[in-house]
């Protein structure tokens, strides 16, 4: 009896580890960092799925197996589309639900977390409240669950959408008290300066987004980032790659590098887009994937193949901020 505990507690740390949410627990915030439920720091990576209206047959069980069981990713995000006719969720709900609860439950049997996203450029606050109020009451007891409340604000102003996620949190603390919840910003996410002038008080687990494309956003996004964490502003990366804003344009692997060894340095979680087949440069994947995983680098564009490697290095290291990846 005493051999097998003894090689069940050589085994543990590596089971613990492929079980994120087993490693970590109830995540929480403090001060600016994300922590466990023992109060130290986490740091969670992983990958965004794309518009579920557009890349539906990627939101599969099979997909968010291989993405953990492979990639090694800590979490996923299911990217809900909310305005794109016929399949988006304001025209479709039925199918967008299945979609998300796909990988929702994907996530859950797997042990790792899952950001669900509302995956809007608008504001739409009833529609908003109803779907995380529905969300909250059927998963808000597993802690697997982050809630992304109003992805990339574009023209919204800061006061617009500080009010709408003043009354989103409150829907959704009425039902989970606990789960970290994500708030956007103004022009995709950019301007997290003028959060930290201006943040929303007497909430404890939330966070603010910060979105990059390495090609585009230099160091002066990072300049605005440096400033919010001095103020006390939480950021998590719910959204970045390597190539232009735009999705499309070369890799800047340089700044890439820069981006995420700056997030490191921080301790700031991020996760990389998007699980797609588009013809772009950020789709990490190629029509040849199949939509139940089992991807080789054949089925990988460039991005796939780099993030897979920035994925498995930091797993391999303990999460560690690893050299640049491999090939």
């Amino acid at each position: 009896m005493r051999r097998y505990t003894i090689l069940f507690l050589i085994f543990l740390p590596s089971i613990l580890c492929a079980q994120p949410v087993k490693k970590y627990g109830q995540l929480k915030v403090i001060g600016t960092q994300l922590c466990n439920q023992q109060g130290q720091p986490a740091v969670l990576r992983g990958m965004s799925f794309g518009w579920h209206n557009f890349w539906p047959r990627f939101y599969t069980e099979g997909a968010v197996s291989w993405l953990h069981q492979d990639w090694k990713v800590d979490l996923v995000r299911a990217a809900m589309g909310i305005e794109p006719a016929p399949r988006g969720y304001l025209h479709a709900k039925e199918s967008s639900m299945k979609a998300i609860e796909t990988v929702i439950n994907a996530a859950i049997k797997e042990g790792i977390y899952v950001i669900v996203d509302w995956h809007s450029h608008n504001i739409q606050l009833e529609e908003a409240r109803a779907f995380f109020k529905d969300i909250a009451t059927r998963y808000g007891h597993h802690p697997n669950i982050i809630y992304e409340i109003f992805n990339e604000p574009d023209q919204e102003s800061w006061p617009e959408v500080k009010a709408y996620s003043i009354e989103l949190i409150s829907t959704i603390r009425s039902i989970d008290k606990d789960n970290i919840i994500l708030v956007g910003n103004p022009h995709w996410d950019q301007d997290v300066h003028l959060v930290a002038d201006d943040p929303i008080t007497d909430q404890q687990n939330i966070m603010y987004t910060l979105h990059y494309y390495a090609a585009t956003h230099h160091q002066s996004l990072r300049n605005r980032g440096d400033y919010a964490l001095s103020k006390g502003i939480p950021l998590f990366i719910s959204e970045s790659a390597g190539m232009e804003a735009t999705g499309n344009g070369p890799l800047n692997e340089t700044e890439w590098q820069r981006w995420i060894d700056w997030s490191e340095k921080h301790r700031i979680s991020w996760v990389t887009w998007s699980v797609s087949d588009k013809d772009e440069t950020c789709s990490v994947l190629l029509p040849s994937a199949s939509s139940e995983g089992n991807w080789s680098d054949k089925d990988l564009k460039l991005s796939g193949i780099k993030t897979r490697a920035y994925l498995r290095q930091f797993h391999r290291s303990g999460g560690t901020r690893p050299v640049a990846p491999d090939r």
